[in-house]
């Protein structure tokens, strides 16, 4: 088949083939006509009123058929601005692929937003066939997936402030990292810092003060109070540099007050998300799952989503996600290494479910056991755990099934499984 044929073959059900170089201001647009052969080049300004004009002229030009875009983004205004049109079929391009494409013809690495354009055009017109069209999960799912993401980042950012925090107390005050037992989270620590931000507040009120403040927030243990006490009144100042205490007093108390903002709105998103999930039809199948809890499956759900069309088999979620490795070999050379290009937040999603499962299921925790006696590290067993959960995640996801402990280890012992010997071990200590 020639060249032309080929061609021919991956753009003749569409009208069109556009190529879109996304910017903050401005979207640089390619657009090769399927009938005639033509290509013409557009700027779009990158503001809701131009982008709905555009789709509008799409539209009336290719009489309402279906137009292919390739851009480079799977997430953000662009693609929610063109998500809600019948006519479009969506292409995210991983930017990397881009990189790579736009090398093989400028060696020189010279960018430029209209080639990008134009080569994101190119790469539907020759090479659709390598790229799967993005088809979005039904509303529901999409909503708690960002709902996700959106509560991690949250938690991000608030370890950022913790960091921030944690050096700033070190470098003035660094009695309350034990007093507060280095947990700068908790309501109890900002509270506490926005009350006695320096030794010298805190030295200047009476013992029952201290012991009613731990008491009202929660922090009973009788013995760990009085020995704080005892603390504070043996503490001495690190500094009585007024510059300093005077800059890092505030400096501490804005960072307590962020923490403490981050905390409501975790708890809302928490609220939130579990209302969600509540609802989800597939919520049973993830949440039957040891270890997952709360935070986890939801996480789990929306790594798969609702399309069960998406995922042909387990590998193909284990080479998404990330957790499936990559065997590079030249010659006689091989070289094993974890994905580099990959959902970052998925594969973590599954990395932390199999660090949690050991504690809930005993053939993970057998499984474990097996690959750190063979020589793993910690995070090199957890991935390798999470391949084997993925499998049985998927079965469970395509078949529409809770999942069940007691029978996939009965699977195991008929099966003869290495791993049955350590599992009765587990359950006879």
């Amino acid at each position: 088949m020639s060249n032309t044929d080929i061609q021919t073959t991956n753009t003749e059900e569409f009208a069109a083939l556009i190529g879109i170089d996304w910017a903050s201001e401005k979207n640089d647009v390619w657009v090769y006509d399927t009938t005639t052969g033509k290509e013409k080049h557009r700027v779009i300004k990158q503001t809701a009123e131009d982008l709905t004009e555009w789709v509008a002229d799409l539209r009336v030009q290719f009489d309402g058929r279906q137009i292919a875009i390739s851009l480079e983004q799977s997430r953000g205004g662009l693609i929610y601005a063109l998500l809600g049109y019948e006519f479009i079929t969506l292409y995210p391009i991983n930017p990397s692929s881009l990189c790579k494409y736009r090398e093989a013809f400028s060696p020189s690495r010279a960018k430029d937003d209209p080639t990008d354009a134009e080569l994101l055009m190119d790469l539907l017109r020759k090479h659709r066939d390598q790229f799967k069209p993005w088809r979005p999960d039904d509303e529901e799912t999409r909503t708690l997936a960002l709902l996700n993401e959106e509560r991690r980042k949250n938690i991000q950012m608030r370890l950022k402030i913790v960091q921030r925090l944690h050096a700033t107390l070190k470098s003035y005050f660094p009695q309350a990292l034990e007093l507060l037992c280095n947990n700068l989270t908790s309501e109890l620590a900002c509270a506490f810092i926005l009350k006695w931000p320096t030794l010298e507040a805190l030295k200047r009120v009476k013992p029952e003060t201290v012991r009613a403040f731990y008491y009202r927030h929660m922090y009973r243990r009788a013995d760990l109070v009085e020995s704080n006490i005892e603390k504070i009144a043996a503490a001495v100042p690190l500094t009585e540099d007024a510059a300093i205490l005077t800059a890092s007093t505030l400096a501490a108390q804005t960072l307590a007050r962020q923490i403490r903002a981050i905390n409501v709105s975790l708890d809302e998103y928490d609220q939130v998300i579990k209302r969600r999930f509540k609802d989800h039809p597939d919520s049973f199948i993830f949440k039957s799952f040891p270890g997952a809890g709360q935070n986890l499956a939801p996480r789990l759900l929306t790594a798969f989503g609702a399309d069960r069309d998406r995922y042909t088999s387990a590998v193909d979620m284990q080479t998404y996600s990330g957790i499936a490795p990559v065997v590079e070999r030249s010659g006689k050379q091989e070289w094993i290494h974890w994905r580099w290009a990959c959902p970052r937040f998925i594969r973590q999603s599954f990395h932390e479910f199999a660090r949690c499962s050991i504690g809930y299921s005993l053939w993970a925790r057998a499984y474990f056991d097996q690959q750190k006696e063979r020589g793993a590290s910690s995070h090199a067993a957890f991935r390798a755990l999470a391949f084997k959960w993925q499998r049985i995640l998927f079965r469970c996801w395509q078949d529409r099934v809770a999942y069940d402990e007691d029978r996939y280890i009965e699977a195991l012992n008929r099966n003869g499984s290495p791993l049955c010997t350590r599992i009765e071990a587990l359950q006879n200590a």
